[in-house]
């Protein structure tokens, strides 16, 4: 009785805001009294393909202090090393460095769309988890509807004892 009068109110207020898919989902699931939600994180990794897992990798080391001071540490080699130290006659990428630049300019073209794709699978699972929450709080929701629901029967059942028992009292007896 009481499921069915949260049902009734949850229906009525999500097929209003166009949710009525994730409401027949939550009712099912509050119906059957069991856990709404897997494991977001868990279904994630399942689907993560090798190739996921290095561009995750390589994104959250280029994306390092350690990467970056290891980097100008090497442009600073780079430039002392073909600008000083070197005679005229050993450079092998005289100034303006035209090697570097080339060299820059891979690293930059190979990374940049590594760091996307891992910023893409970033984003689905915060998207996933995002949903999960969703469902998990509408499921708490209808939990809390169920105990207001509750208690206000048992304040009516209280309310018609305590008149039972007043009459009782007040009557000749």
């Amino acid at each position: 009785m009481i499921i069915e009068a949260v049902v009734s109110l949850v229906n009525t207020v999500l097929h209003r805001t166009g949710n009525a898919g994730k409401a027949e989902q939550a009712v099912d699931v509050f119906r059957s009294r069991r856990p709404i939600v897997p494991d977001a994180n868990a279904k994630i990794d399942a689907e993560t393909s090798q190739g996921d897992r290095l561009s995750d990798a390589i994104a959250r080391i280029g994306g390092s202090w350690p990467f970056i001071t290891g980097f100008v540490l090497f442009l600073i080699l780079w430039i002392v090393g073909n600008g000083v130290l070197l005679g005229t006659q050993d450079r092998f990428d005289p100034y303006p460095f035209i090697f570097l630049n080339l060299v820059l300019s891979m690293v930059a073209a190979l990374q940049a769309p590594i760091i996307m794709m891992s910023q893409n699978r970033q984003s689905a699972k915060d998207r996933l988890v995002a949903n999960t929450d969703y469902e998990v709080n509408l499921k708490a929701e209808l939990e809390i509807l169920a105990l207001h629901e509750k208690i206000d029967r048992l304040e009516a059942q209280q309310a018609a004892m305590l008149a039972h028992l007043s009459a009782m009292r007040g009557a000749p007896g």
